[in-house]
């Protein structure tokens, strides 16, 4: 099968939102929906997806860059599809946007209720970074 990997369209929405639902990837107090478009009108980020041969999506990465770094999020592979190497192909993706954008170093977080990824991310190379991340909410999540 042919992966065609292209930025996504504001059309996009909907089957990318779909996917990430599908993937388990979402989360009450995020809006999906938002993040789409909060990463498709950004200079810096965007949300790729792959096309499968029927002009499905099967895949999707929301990537962006932070000044120092660059971030994967909402790393998704049609569960369809899982093990054809779609989210590896993904992160690749999001890889070579960071590197056109001169960033060196990616990044992603891994919710501790999703871990059954870690391996996944640590077979292309990722690594467990020893960090303490803090939060602070600045207004009720709905």
């Amino acid at each position: 099968m042919t992966l065609m990997i292209r930025s996504a369209a504001l059309a996009d929405e909907q089957d990318v939102v779909g996917l990430w639902w599908a993937c388990d990837l979402v989360v009450s107090y995020n809006d999906p929906a938002a993040d789409f478009r909060f990463a498709k009108t950004g200079s810096c980020s965007d949300v790729l997806v792959a096309e499968d041969d029927a002009g499905r999506i099967v895949g999707s990465v929301m990537v962006g860059r932070d000044g120092h770094r660059g971030w994967l999020y909402y790393v998704a592979s049609d569960p369809r599809s899982r093990g054809r190497g779609f989210g590896r192909r993904m992160v690749q993706a999001a890889e070579e946007w960071l590197r056109q954008r001169g960033v060196v170093k990616a990044q992603l977080l891994v919710r501790e209720t999703n871990t059954k990824v870690v391996s996944f991310y640590e077979r292309l190379g990722f690594e467990t970074a020893p960090r303490v991340v803090t939060s602070k909410w600045l207004s009720e999540p709905s």
